[in-house]
């Protein structure tokens, strides 16, 4: 008789995680009081803001969950871009959760829950293009003793900190506009866009199987992106509209997140997956 240890996959392992993760989300939902949004009183656009601050809280968990799963049904090489993946819809999905609160609660848009995400998150989806793409495809080319990684941190964190800066009234909310907009050009600049190399990327070094989903994230860095600044223009404190309100802002971000951070892991899964294939068929 065998006593030894079952062998325990690691698509079962994964499974058992996500499922954890899950279950944890759903109760600490669910152990919170619950409201009838009917009962708030809310117009059209504050009706539009807890949608999609709900909907965003349960599209993010659930990407987290399938991201973890599809981890273990990818080449090796590619589980650490899953795993990024993972992580970015995680914590979003965590802050949301509690800006949903924070909305139903006190009639208020969280900027700091907002930003606490994005200080995190945004450098999370610059790295997925080594984790992609291979550390070959990664040029040596360096910028003020920078690097690729070094460029997209730094990048995200003066794109993110000049935001804040601008919406909570800390500086010129025109002048924080402009320089958190060099932190998003240092990013195109280092990981190049759909039709052109980056500083820090090599095209001719990236797997043919991998150049769609390459070139889909670069997209979304360029014209995806192109929505946090509309919705900063709409924040109160920056004032740049007479249409300008806190629910308009949250709605715009809760859409750009949603496209972006579960845009993002899906692209890069589909190019992982077509690797994983290429190489299982080689």
């Amino acid at each position: 008789m065998d006593f030894s240890s079952p062998k325990i996959s690691p698509r079962t392992t994964a499974m058992a995680i996500a499922a954890t993760c899950l279950a944890l989300i759903v109760t600490q939902s669910v152990s919170a009081e619950t409201v009838n949004p009917l009962e708030k009183d809310y117009d059209n656009l504050g009706m539009l803001t807890f949608f999609t601050f709900f909907v965003g809280y349960i599209a993010m968990g659930a990407a987290f969950v399938f991201f973890l799963v599809e981890r273990s049904n990818v080449a090796p090489q590619f589980r650490t871009t899953m795993t990024i993946s993972a992580l970015i819809v995680g914590i979003a999905a965590l802050h949301y959760y509690y800006m949903r609160g924070v909305y139903v609660d006190h009639d208020v848009v969280s900027i700091e829950y907002r930003y606490m995400d994005w200080i995190i998150t945004v450098p999370l989806m610059a790295l997925k293009f080594p984790s992609l793409v291979g550390k070959d495809a990664i040029t040596d080319t360096k910028v003020l003793g920078m690097g690729f990684t070094a460029i997209c941190f730094v990048g995200a964190l003066i794109m993110i900190g000049f935001g804040y800066a601008g919406e909570s009234g800390m500086m010129n909310a025109t002048l924080a506009l402009l320089l958190g907009g060099m932190g998003w050009a240092m990013i195109i600049v280092a990981t190049g866009t759909p039709f052109t190399d980056g500083l820090g990327v090599d095209n001719s070094k990236i797997a043919d199987e991998l150049v769609w989903s390459t070139n889909a994230l670069r997209a979304f860095i360029v014209f995806g992106w192109i929505i946090y600044p509309i919705g900063y223009l709409f924040s109160p404190e920056v004032n740049f509209s007479d249409a300008a309100s806190q629910e308009t802002m949250a709605v715009l971000y809760n859409i750009a997140d949603m496209v972006n951070k579960i845009g993002f892991g899906v692209v890069a899964w589909m190019g992982a997956k077509k690797a994983t294939e290429m190489m299982a068929n080689a």
